[in-house]
């Protein structure tokens, strides 16, 4: 027998009993207080907490929703709150003037499209002072996030201001990149009546 063999059978052993246990579990032929994990320490506990009902949802959703930050207001925000709709985020800086040259566009597709786009204008590159006076033109409708670390800019691979990305309801990226206000007006009319028909 070869080492490769060798290595594969140990590797199956090694799965077979953590593997039968979940299909066991999963397949409801046996309820999880009737089986023991792997290492025999005990049974598995089948738990329904609605707290872990909501994390379950929350790990469905896709990765590009996992990120968290907060407004220039404070308040925590979650990528979580994109799900669902359609969604742009803007990402700016305080010192650009494309991104200040762009705000009277999205201001209006603010007012335009507002309940059926989930608006998110996301301010780096300088500090949470400089960042929240900029956000102070832009319309309540937006939510404006202070991404003083970049942590928001990182996650979604943004390296330049100033830079769309709009998602489907799905999360799916639809457009990316500078887009000039018709195009961002164009694309956001067209999911909009994908998310009404």
């Amino acid at each position: 027998m070869t080492t490769t063999t060798a290595a594969r059978r140990r590797a199956a052993r090694l799965w077979a009993g953590p593997l039968l246990a979940l299909s066991l579990v999963g397949c409801g032929t046996t309820s999880a207080d009737d089986v023991t994990t792997a290492t025999g320490s005990g049974p598995v506990e089948a738990e329904s907490q609605p707290q872990e009902r909501q994390e379950s949802q929350e790990q469905d959703l896709p990765a590009l929703y996992d990120v968290s930050s907060r407004t220039v207001g404070g308040d925590d925000w979650s990528g979580a709150e994109l799900a669902g709709r359609p969604s742009v985020l803007w990402f700016w800086a305080p010192w650009c003037p494309t991104c200040r040259a762009q705000v009277s566009g999205v201001n209006a597709l603010a007012q335009t499209h507002g309940d059926d786009v989930a608006l998110v204008g996301v301010g780096a590159q300088d500090d949470a002072d400089a960042i929240a006076g900029f956000a102070a033109d832009v319309d309540p409708g937006v939510t404006s996030l202070s991404d003083v670390d970049g942590s928001v800019w990182r996650h979604f691979g943004i390296t330049a201001q100033s830079t769309y990305v709009v998602l489907d309801a799905d999360g799916e990226v639809r457009g990316e990149g500078y887009l000039d206000e018709a195009e961002l007006g164009e694309l956001v009319d067209e999911l909009v009546a994908e998310q009404a028909g």
